[in-house]
């Protein structure tokens, strides 16, 4: 690989200035990824087009990105169903029950429980952090609408509190993604030290102490506070001339006429995505270990060796399938009505499916530029045992932030930050939960954080809106745990 150093980091940082600056993503990401392979074509321009068009088909050449990219595509189908079905309408009338309720106890209460009901939902869903940004998306939207609440909040709050769960949670692919470095790395007990360091990683702590502080005492800052503002005094849900990352036709389908609203239409597809997301965990797994003591050991060995993006898939393909046959029994929809509704629901996700394309491929090019490893490798000489953790936690947002992966940026750093750690003869569990809590922090920042991205869209927020209001709480809970790790480095 050449070391390209520098301008190894400035592909990814003009694209990440330019979404936010002009708020044209696409275009900003497809700068980027061209920039890139100019860069790396030796500053020739045909040559680094050419190589970019490659870059872009390359994306499909790992199975990962292509499930991920179908997944994406494929949740455009479920949502119609659900709509349609009058599944939504159904469960946003139970939601009212509750409302009402608390309601007639104190006037404006029920904004705060849904939004409470909402972080829950997140938090529940630790076992994959899609899933969990999804379901939240999907299921409170519509209160938050009637309730007018904007659309931002709900994004904050889908992005908050699922990626930092499933960190904190590590019983998922996450955790097993995780240990599979640490074993890389030589630590003998990686379950065990994953475990001990989650004490110490600050950041998912501190992002859920502050996604709860400001939904119960309705204290918001920065781009939130004017969104909030906007939607009190004119009822919007957007800014004018946002663009939801889901389009009016995903997000209001007209319902079929002439059948009862049920709540159950939109919760059995919704859970069994949910529910099977472990079990295909389990079986993707299952074949890969090697040696057990018993059926619960092999059964929590597949679990953590199962591919989470192969589950995913699957899970809202089932969905799919259970929502076809529960729709069927009950005469709401027939054949033609369920292939023209899946393929309706593709085409309106094509959008995301595109970006989720460009932020794969931008990834991608970080890596052949060698952007995370030289961000690290810049501050190799000059480290403290104290100030390690502190450094370590920067280093790693800012190398998320700039590739939109948290999952990349803990390959890229366990790696350094591991053997930077007994080198200095630093507290290893104290390295790796600010490796991660870095890489988490970065990712809530970025523009082109997968995570992210799906939270915008889910909730059908225009996803630099989301970026912008999410930003605040983010730095606050970056800076507060910066903080803690300068403390903390000094005193373990």
């Amino acid at each position: 690989m050449n070391d390209y150093g520098f301008l190894s980091i400035l592909p990814p940082v003009i694209a990440i200035f330019f979404a936010l600056r002009t708020k044209q993503v696409y275009i900003a990401l497809f700068f980027g990824i061209w920039f890139s392979w100019v860069i790396m074509s030796d500053w020739n321009i045909l040559t680094g087009t050419f190589a970019t068009i490659e870059a872009l088909v390359n994306v499909f050449k790992s199975a990962g990105n292509s499930r991920t990219i179908m997944f994406s595509a494929l949740v455009g189908a479920l949502l119609l169903f659900i709509q349609y079905s009058r599944g939504v309408e159904g469960f946003v009338n139970k939601l009212n029950v509750l409302i009402s309720y608390f309601e007639k106890k104190e006037t404006g209460y029920s904004r705060v429980i849904v939004q409470l009901l909402a972080m829950i939902t997140g938090i529940v869903l630790f076992v994959e952090t899609s899933i969990s940004s999804l379901t939240v998306g999907t299921l409170y939207r519509p209160v938050f609408d009637k309730l007018k609440i904007p659309r931002e909040k709900l994004a904050y709050i889908a992005d908050s509190s699922s990626a930092p769960t499933s960190i904190l949670i590590p019983f998922n692919a996450w955790g097993a993604f995780i240990m599979g470095l640490l074993i890389t790395q030589g630590i003998e007990h990686p379950f065990a030290t994953l475990i001990t360091s989650i004490k110490y990683n600050f950041y998912p702590i501190v992002a859920l102490i502050i996604l709860t502080a400001v939904i119960v005492f309705k204290k918001d800052i920065g781009s939130m506070a004017k969104a909030e503002k906007r939607t009190k005094e004119t009822g919007k849900l957007m800014n004018d001339g946002s663009k939801p990352m889901l389009s009016d036709t995903v997000t209001s389908f007209p319902p079929k006429e002439g059948i009862k609203a049920k709540a159950y239409n939109m919760v059995i597809p919704l859970a069994t995505m949910v529910v099977m997301m472990p079990v295909y965990l389990t079986y993707t797994g299952w074949s890969k270990v090697e040696s057990f003591t018993s059926f619960a050991n092999h059964f929590s060995q597949a679990i953590g060796k199962g591919s989470g993006s192969s589950s995913v898939l699957y899970a809202v393909i089932t969905a799919i399938f259970v929502a076809m046959v529960l729709y069927r029994s009950q005469g709401i929809m027939k054949s033609k009505e369920m292939v023209d509704l899946t393929l309706k629901g593709i085409s309106e996700l094509m959008p995301l499916a595109l970006l989720m394309m460009l932020a794969f491929a931008i990834g991608e090019a970080c890596n052949q530029l060698g952007t995370g490893m030289y961000i690290a490798s810049i501050s190799k000489e000059w480290l403290s045992p104290e100030l390690l953790p502190a450094i370590v936690f920067v280093i790693s947002a800012f190398i998320a932030f700039s590739t939109g992966t948290s999952w990349g940026t803990f390959a890229i750093m366990l790696a350094i930050s591991l053997p930077m750690a007994e080198m200095h003869g630093a507290n290893v569990n104290l390295v790796i939960a600010a490796t991660l809590g870095g890489g988490v922090f970065g990712d809530h920042c970025s523009p082109i954080s997968d995570t992210s991205i799906i939270s915008s869209m889910a909730s059908a927020s225009d996803h630099i809106d989301h970026v912008k209001t999410q930003l605040p709480y983010a730095l606050l809970g970056g800076l507060i745990s910066t903080v803690l790790y300068l403390i903390i480095g000094f005193i373990v």
